[in-house]
């Protein structure tokens, strides 16, 4: 087809303006192998490539995922348990939209992915990378599949760009694929008490549990379970270092001696097998089994997929994630137990430096950190997990430099802080928190850990407990999600400290302006600064004090309250913007490159968010948003300025008295 004429054929199809196919959505920073291919690849919908595209295939074993030039296998392993559930597919890729030839179809297709607490809509276009009119990234065993490549398309689009794919870790991506939990296990040494407790030195050292594969027994059907090695193992050299692969099941066989034998099958997201171990296909191990076992276990090994021993496995892999099960009324499955955890509450907050990221317990401001009540009301098993936000930044990101296809399951702690969880068992709400803190905890996650989520998992009895996470430096600035996951009823709060120390005066005067205003779908529910739609939020300009004689600030606060029942509370914040100069406040208008002065965040699911603050003399613009766009509602913005008359009085009396004395000064002379 010519172009032009393509282009007839495809007009009105939706193109994505927030992620537009250009090298901008393909690379942050051309530090990764793939900008080789900088002015090969080209941008085709489905059915440039195939005749008859679809999302998924008819046999569900050719729509598993196979690995193209981007270094993405962590995600694909994660992928992996999306196929085996179908009500974690429809979580992520809802059903019935409409497909290539069908009825309705625009070109465009919906994702929903899990971020920092909420599940948030992703709209992609199909246009797709190309190499020689080819897929060059992720797609699906069956060529005529696209599943994979457009959810690859929508969670680049979510981190920035493809390159931002680069490196990762799987227990990231289950987390974002299913809103739930993944922990990651050892395989090798895990290091003596003695290197447990050496601080620093250790803190990017994760000290992680030990693989026991009976511990998974009871929840073998529906947990994930992925392996990755960190240097070329010896079953095949051709993996190199850092990939990720999916461990497919875990059989307990007899041999003809009589003796037992562990043996995984396990999915290498390449698409070919790659292995060279003992129970290869024609491997001599098969020999120690019966012929109909041997038959029946070779049949089940698709495509990209080997077995291995345990003992083999342990000895050649590094790691293995392990991602908590999650039923259809979406409670997570205790993996120490198979227990439901039916109960759950997150909370979020930040570390602000000088004020509330106290470093560690090796700093005497280790108090200052954030602080929760989380009570118990039954005993039970209680798994309370931080997750702290990604930081992306500029020529700091670490990428390995191994060909195209070897893609690495593990990221450098760049974009992440050694952070930690501790908590501690007190006796009501009214405590000495010096003495508690001086007191060893009674449960912990040990060692600060540069991971994007820890977890500590324990039972509690009926009571308080005090829970603070903190980063390893005094100082570390950042947002984390704390998230209580329980067998019993629980509630979690944070605990109430004062806030940053500002010059806000209670006392005098205070000038109230009330402002309403109004989300609205399509135009005016931009969302969080997460988004680009951020700035379609209804702006307020407002005018902070009126530059009186030694007037260093304004006291303010500003309160957003959404007008609505608490059942349809959405999650509310607001950030305060500095006005350019020179331009009519009427405009309100702010560079979208321009960072607040002061922001009520995270948002919350609350009637009402306040801050209060001291800010300089000037014109500023508050941008309030709801957390998800498009999500419609009323709100009620007050401000309130503190007025500075009582200053102005004295000042009038000060310069009356002044006048008085050089009057009689002037009668003396």
């Amino acid at each position: 087809m010519e172009e032009d004429e393509r282009a007839v054929e495809y007009k009105g199809l939706f193109e994505d303006p927030a992620f537009i196919c250009e090298d901008s959505s393909l690379f942050s920073d051309y530090s990764t192998p793939i900008a080789r291919f900088q002015d090969d690849i080209t941008w085709l919908r489905p059915q440039e490539i195939c005749p008859s595209p679809a999302l998924f295939p008819d046999n569900i074993n050719d729509g598993h995922a196979k690995q193209g030039l981007l270094g993405d296998c962590w995600f694909l392993c994660a992928c992996t348990i999306l196929l085996k559930y179908q009500h974690l597919m429809n979580k992520v890729v809802p059903p019935a939209q409409p497909q290539w030839g069908e009825r309705g179809y625009r070109g465009s297709f919906l994702f929903r992915l899990w971020q920092h607490g909420c599940w948030t809509e992703v709209t992609v276009d199909d246009r797709l990378p190309c190499l020689s009119g080819k897929l060059c990234f992720s797609r699906c065993q069956s060529p005529t599949a696209f599943w994979v490549a457009l959810l690859e398309k929508a969670y680049a689009k979510l981190q920035g760009s493809y390159e931002r794919l680069w490196a990762g870790q799987v227990s990231e991506a289950l987390v974002d694929l299913t809103g739930g939990l993944a922990e990651r296990w050892s395989l090798g040494d895990c290091g003596t008490e003695e290197d447990q407790g050496r601080g620093s030195s250790d803190s990017d050292l994760v000290r992680r549990r030990r693989l026991d594969l009976d511990l998974l027994h009871a929840v073998r059907e529906g947990c994930s379970v992925s392996c990755s090695v960190h240097s070329a193992p010896g079953g095949a050299s051709e993996l190199g270092q850092f990939h990720a692969l999916s461990v497919m099941e875990w059989v307990d066989v007899r041999t003809v001696e009589r003796g037992g034998v562990r043996l995984i099958r396990i999915r290498n997201p390449w698409g070919r097998r790659c292995w060279e171990g003992a129970w290869r296909e024609s491997g001599e191990g098969w020999n120690s089994l019966d012929p109909a076992c041997t038959l029946n276990l070779l049949g089940r090994a698709q495509e990209a997929e080997f077995w291995v021993d345990e003992t083999e496995f342990l000895l050649q892999f590094d790691d293995v994630t392990v991602g908590y099960p999650i039923n259809e009324e979406g409670h997570l499955q205790s993996i120490y137990s198979g227990e439901l955890l039916t109960h759950s509450h997150q909370t979020g907050d930040r570390w602000v430096k000088g004020h509330s990221a106290g470093g560690c317990r090796n700093n005497s401001s280790f108090g200052s950190n954030p602080q929760f009540w989380l009570r118990v009301f039954e005993r039970g098993e209680v798994l309370v997990s931080l997750l702290q936000h990604r930081r992306y930044s500029r020529n700091t990101g670490h990428h390995y430099t191994q060909s195209p296809e070897e893609g690495s399951s593990t990221t450098r702690h760049q974009h992440y802080q050694a952070i930690a969880l501790h908590m501690w068992k007190v006796e009501k709400k009214c405590l000495n928190l010096s003495g508690t803190l001086n007191s060893p905890p009674c449960a912990s996650t040990h060692c600060h850990a540069y991971e994007r989520e820890v977890v500590l998992h324990t039972h509690l009895d009926p009571g308080c407990h005090l829970l603070i996470p903190s980063t390893f430096l005094q100082g570390g600035e950042g947002r984390f999600l704390l998230r209580v996951f329980s067998s019993s009823p629980t509630s979690l709060s944070a605990v109430k400290t004062p806030g940053p120390s500002l010059p806000l005066v209670t006392e005098g005067e205070w000038e109230t302006s009330y402002l309403r205003g109004a989300w609205v779908t399509g135009s005016s529910a931009g969302g969080s600064r997460n988004f680009l739609s951020h700035w379609q939020n209804p702006k307020f300009p407002v005018t902070m004090g009126d530059n009186l004689a030694g007037s260093t600030g304004v006291n303010v606060r500003v309160t957003l309250h959404q007008n609505c029942p608490d059942t349809d509370l959405q999650a509310i914040g607001f950030h305060l913007y500095k006005a350019p100069e020179g331009q009519e406040q009427a405009e309100s208008p702010v560079p979208r490159e321009e960072e607040p002065v002061a922001s009520c965040i995270p948002h919350c699911y609350t009637q009402a968010v306040s801050l209060a603050c001291c800010l300089p003399p000037g014109a500023y613009v508050i941008v309030p948003s709801t957390y998800q766009p498009d999500s419609p509602g009323q709100f009620t913005l007050t401000v309130a300025r503190k007025i500075h008359r009582r200053v102005v009085k004295s000042q009038e009396r000060l310069g009356r008295a002044i006048q008085e004395v050089s009057h009689i000064s002037v009668m003396r002379s």
